[in-house]
């Protein structure tokens, strides 16, 4: 799954961060999953996982093609989606959609005219609202139903129900905080009247079309970009088993019930339903991208990697043909050929010329598009990193000597061609393999490079290296909070975030016998610990001022005399530092 993560991120690379997020949830009572199952009376959508597959992907291709050639939300340079499965089966997609610079939604008025989260007028919109009314209400939940599945600790897990809002926003961290009026129209579902605040963001035409769970958000400034990819690539679901026998036959043939105290046996299973299994048995995608993504293998001079069926001699596969065509070779090879190949770096040559893995030869490409990504290479690798670092600056390569000459000098290794080239020095290396790194990896396996490089690496300014990168090492510890502590907009301080920051890396230098204060890196202040996971205390200073000024302003308007003459008693007394007697006034 990192894989199809890392092909995701770099599509984000080459077009930029997506501009929509999509779920489309496959719905057991289309019309046609019905007609298909009364055929034989009595069926129901689980007995013919064949059928609900089958109507999903035609349901889901139509989806596609409205989005891709019908530019439903306008010109698209990239799409993406993966296909997951609930845990009663149903299939459901989670798209992602790149829009050309010109028809990006850049606006909220311009986001309000494709996403809604209000539910339409029941006269002026028929349709509209009984579409909403069916898939786009979440809930009950909250205190109108404290065993709804979403409930975690007494809370709604998905935030729901969310606060009434005038105007549409994008807040801090990117998100897109959408218009949710309070106009007194609300929907029926299990003996509640749910209004807006319930409402799932969506686009209203979509739902009427299709007749389904269709979650539309938009995500184009999102500082959480990298988790949506993770959580599209994600993998399959898995479950713990446990297999014991505690029943035992005594001498008389009697039947033993014994305890069982010494350490279980579990297996790690994959979860697998009848409808995945059914997908796969078709060979749908489960994973689609467009443009596609070419993986660019690299090695050093005869260090490829060789596969063969265990039944062959090893002399038969040494003496093949081909033994020694790779990826990378041949492209030296191509460059030596044709000319007009060596303009292009190894990672842009895909978007040129098309790999043919059976022949083992590039030609040249006569239609579509591919993006390049050469595989990520550790740091600690030694040649390898370096000469990974070269690929992504030389052009026409045609052997290997020729990628460690510059301007006409040999250099014995990949790391002094790279010094020659201005790469090294300074950091600038690691500088460099972070930056590469924080294009795809977590905030953690970031976290982990940090430490690696300065154990291993000889980092010559670790203060320096971890002040310039201290944003991209902490960006998961927001997020992290804001779910400890259920606040989902948290404020939290860049003393105290960069606090929990070297609370981090010094668990993990910890792990590998060391400390932060073996590279003149300051320790973690303990005692701000018990101040930010004080849910209370954060939750009264996590506050929009604002925000609470405009409710201040019209509040105070509709006061009446008597009130009015409260008020402003109680605020003189704030302001003076004085007590208020209330029952005296």
């Amino acid at each position: 799954m990192i894989q199809n993560y890392q092909d995701a991120i770099a599509i984000c690379r080459c077009h930029g961060q997506p501009d929509l997020f999509i779920t489309f949830t496959c719905n057991a009572q289309w019309l046609e999953i019905r007609n298909a199952l009364n055929f034989i009376p009595g069926q129901k959508p689980e007995d013919r996982p064949d059928f609900v597959s089958r109507i999903f992907k035609i349901k889901l291709q139509k989806l596609m093609d409205d989005i891709r050639k019908h530019q439903f939300f306008g010109r698209t340079t990239a799409v993406l989606y993966t296909i997951e499965f609930q845990k009663r089966g149903l299939p459901h997609a989670h798209i992602l959609v790149w829009l050309q610079q010109e028809d990006k939604y850049l606006t909220t008025e311009a986001i309000d005219s494709i996403i809604s989260a209000e539910i339409p007028d029941r006269d002026s919109d028929p349709l509209g609202y009984e579409s909403v009314a069916k898939f786009m209400i979440h809930g009950p939940c909250g205190t109108l139903n404290f065993d709804s599945p979403c409930m975690k600790k007494g809370h709604c897990s998905k935030h729901f129900p969310k606060e009434y809002r005038q105007k549409t926003i994008i807040n801090e961290n990117g998100f897109a905080i959408y218009k949710r009026k309070d106009d007194q129209r609300y929907v029926k579902k299990s003996g509640n009247n749910l209004d807006n605040r319930f409402v799932v963001p969506y686009n209203r035409d979509l739902i009427v079309k299709y007749q389904a769970h269709i979650n539309v958000e938009w995500c184009n400034k999102s500082r959480m970009i990298k988790y949506l990819f993770k959580y599209v690539s994600k993998g399959p679901d898995r479950t713990r088993a446990v297999i014991e026998d505690n029943v035992t036959i005594n001498e008389k043939g009697d039947r033993q019930y014994e305890e069982i105290d010494e350490v279980k046996k579990y297996l790690d299973c994959r979860y697998l339903s009848a409808y995945e299994a059914m997908w796969r048995l078709f060979e749908f995608d489960i994973h689609f991208r467009e443009p596609s993504v070419e993986r660019l293998t690299i090695h050093l001079p005869l260090m490829h990697k060789v596969t063969y069926h265990a039944s062959q001699f090893l002399e038969y596969v040494l003496n093949r043909p081909d033994i020694g065509k790779t990826m990378f070779t041949e492209w030296m090879h191509t460059n030596e050929i044709f000319e007009d190949a060596r303009e292009l770096t190894y990672a842009e040559f895909p978007t040129k010329w098309v790999w043919n893995a059976k022949d083992k030869i590039w030609t040249r490409r006569k239609q579509g598009n591919r993006i390049g990504r050469i595989v990520h290479i550790h740091p600690t690798s030694g040649e390898l990193y370096y000469l990974r670092i070269l690929l992504n600056v030389v052009k026409g390569a045609r052997n290997y000597v020729d990628i460690r000459t510059i301007d006409g000098i040999e250099y014995p290794t990949y790391q002094s061609a790279c010094h020659a080239l201005g790469l090294l020095g300074d950091d600038r290396e690691w500088d460099q393999a972070l930056n590469e790194a924080a294009n795809w990896a977590s905030s953690d396996k970031l976290r982990q490079l940090f430490v690696t490089l300065l154990m291993f690496c000889q980092v010559a300014d670790p203060t320096k290296l971890l002040e310039t990168h201290w944003t991209m090492l902490m960006d998961d510890i927001g997020y992290k909070l804001q779910k400890l502590l259920d606040i989902p907009n948290l404020k939290i301080p860049d003393a105290e975030l960069k606090n929990h920051l070297l609370l981090e890396l010094e668990i993990l230098f910890n792990k590998n016998c060391s400390s932060l204060h073996e590279f003149n890196l300051p320790l973690p202040n303990r005692n701000l610990f018990e101040q930010t996971n004080n849910r209370l205390i954060r939750e009264e200073l996590s506050y929009n001022i604002e925000q609470l000024q405009n409710e201040h302003v019209e509040l105070v308007k509709g006061l009446n005399d008597e009130q009015e003459i409260i008020y402003n008693a109680v605020v003189q007394s704030v302001f003076g530092n004085k007590e208020f007697d209330l029952q005296e006034k």
